[in-house]
């Protein structure tokens, strides 16, 4: 095999190499966590009206669609009663989604994704098409070439946003022009480092904050 033919197999092994990670992890994960799912989607039903699962769409690799999971954490019909940031005392969050949120339980089943390979376990976190229309054209293009993920650089920079959007007028409007910007600029900056080394590296970190 010569150079040539090695440099263009190379980023394919690099993929595949993330690829059986992420579903190795995904995979242990639920197996590990399914008692805590059944714990959280009792209370769930227990103390709200509503699905089990919030099943938002979003915007993935490539751009293409998908329905990311999540538990419920807001009453039935949220998205016709507001937009799609949510603060810490947004009157749409239920008691014990408020609780779920605040430990970021309800990105647990976001695993499904990883599993499916919709998601990654780190890779720029997925928005919804309103904020996505906002890039650049280049920006675009960079971010939306990774598989999105669980958590990632932007993801440790705001371990709480919805402490952020706390308070505001329009959560909105805040996060779009005071959050969002440097989020992508950390999107970004995971384009241009990415690697299993730095996958670990937030994963870590991730970890950390979680029990923190």
């Amino acid at each position: 095999m010569g150079l040539g033919s090695l440099s263009r197999q190379l980023p394919r092994f690099v993929f595949m190499r993330k690829r059986i990670f992420d579903f190795t992890c995904s995979l242990i994960g639920l197996a590990v966590l399914w008692p805590l799912f059944l714990i959280v989607a009792v209370l769930i039903k227990a103390t709200s009206e509503g699905p089990v699962f919030y099943r938002g769409e979003r915007i993935g690799r490539y751009g293409r669609y998908f329905r990311i999971y999540k538990f419920r954490t807001m009453v039935k019909g949220a998205e016709r009663l507001g937009g799609p940031s949510t603060s810490a005392d947004d009157p749409r969050l239920t008691k014990i989604g408020a609780w779920i949120k605040k430990y970021k339980i309800d990105e647990l089943p976001q695993l499904l994704n990883v599993m499916k390979g919709e998601m990654a376990i780190v890779g720029p976190r997925p928005e919804v098409k309103e904020y996505i229309n906002l890039m650049k054209h280049y920006t675009f293009r960079a971010v939306c070439s990774i598989r999105p993920g669980i958590t990632d650089f932007a993801s440790l920079w705001n371990f709480r946003e919805e402490e952020m959007l706390r308070g505001r007028l329009d959560p909105d409007e805040f996060y779009r022009k005071h959050i969002r910007p440097y989020k992508v600029k950390l999107q970004m900056k995971y384009f241009n480092e990415k690697s299993f080394a730095t996958d670990l590296k937030i994963i870590g970190r991730t970890v950390l904050r979680v029990f923190k």
